[in-house]
């Protein structure tokens, strides 16, 4: 099994360097430092789950020098994600499954025009992890989670086959005949917590249970259950109680992606989350008066730390 993971941050390399030592020929897409390590001296993971020392690490810039491969696991940020797109063209191939895992709802549809509508599943990872250093990943904790179909919700042979080797490779694996409705759980529990965790500076565990806090999360979750709801998803009756139950369960020192990246005055996602639950909630009428503040207060940050 071909697999290319496009994106070799937390999420890329965690699953990436998991399938590669399960027996998945993998190669990395990546570029800059990171790569130059990868080639190098290998891939790092550690954390929770132990150590993984992926040496020697199949890495390259030029997705040309592959060809087509069985899978692409997506893992690039979501502004990145058309330019990536036409960038993994020649990975794709008639057969080929490419499976966004980003944080967004939105990275399918972008993507169907780039490399065709057959190709394109559903994908939701949940991990939290990220680069530390060139050519070593950190992960927080030991949850670790896959979950992937096809975005009509109709069984495949070829997910069949991954759902084997993520098997194989000994993390938490779903193959989901409502991916769609997935991405919207994921997204309903990430736009909130990436924004709220952003926006007051602290890790989960330092919010999750203070009484002052908790009605902003249960605001929060809520509206973007509206805009799901307003919007077709077909969200199950107790979305808010599986909201509440995983930050209960969380790692306390976890963090999103989202609350690194502006802690490190780096560029956030806030766009294609918060931002992207407040442009869905105004075009259907529903509205998110929670994630409209918290868009408001966190958009000086989106390009970065403000000069």
């Amino acid at each position: 099994m071909r697999i290319a993971v496009v994106g070799a941050g937390g999420v890329g390399g965690a699953f990436g360097a998991a399938l590669a030592k399960a027996g998945a020929d993998v190669t990395f897409i990546a570029r800059g430092a990171h790569l130059a390590a990868m080639k190098s001296k290998g891939l790092r993971i550690e954390g929770g789950r132990g150590e993984t020392h992926l040496v020697p690490t199949q890495a390259t810039d030029d997705p040309g020098s592959v060809g087509p491969v069985d899978y692409v696991l997506f893992c690039v940020k979501l502004w990145d994600v058309e330019s990536a797109g036409q960038h993994i063209k020649p990975l794709v191939g008639p057969n080929t499954a490419v499976i966004p895992l980003q944080n967004g709802i939105d990275a399918p549809e972008r993507l169907i025009p780039i490399v065709g509508q057959r190709a394109v599943m559903g994908g939701v990872a949940q991990i939290s992890a990220s680069i530390v250093e060139p050519g070593a990943v950190r992960q927080v904790g030991t949850f670790m989670r896959l979950l992937f179909g096809e975005l009509d919700g109709a069984k495949s042979a070829r997910g069949e086959a991954l759902y084997a080797m993520c098997k194989k490779a000994g993390f938490d694996v779903t193959l989901s005949d409502q991916i769609v409705t997935e991405l919207w759980m994921k997204f309903t529990l990430l736009a909130t917590n990436a924004s709220l965790i952003a926006l007051v500076r602290q890790p989960i565990g330092r919010v999750r249970d203070d009484p002052d806090m908790k009605p902003q999360f249960v605001a929060a979750y809520n509206e973007v259950i509206a805009v799901g709801k307003a919007r077709g998803v077909k969200l199950p009756a107790d979305a808010l109680d599986r909201m509440l139950a995983f930050n209960a369960g969380a790692p306390p020192a976890m963090k999103p992606s989202m609350a690194l990246d502006l802690e490190r005055g780096n560029r956030i996602e806030l766009p294609w989350l918060g931002g992207k639950v407040v442009e869905l909630g105004r075009q259907l009428g529903v509205p998110t008066p929670t994630h409209a503040f918290m868009y408001a207060a966190l958009k000086p940050y989106v390009m970065g730390t403000p000069t």
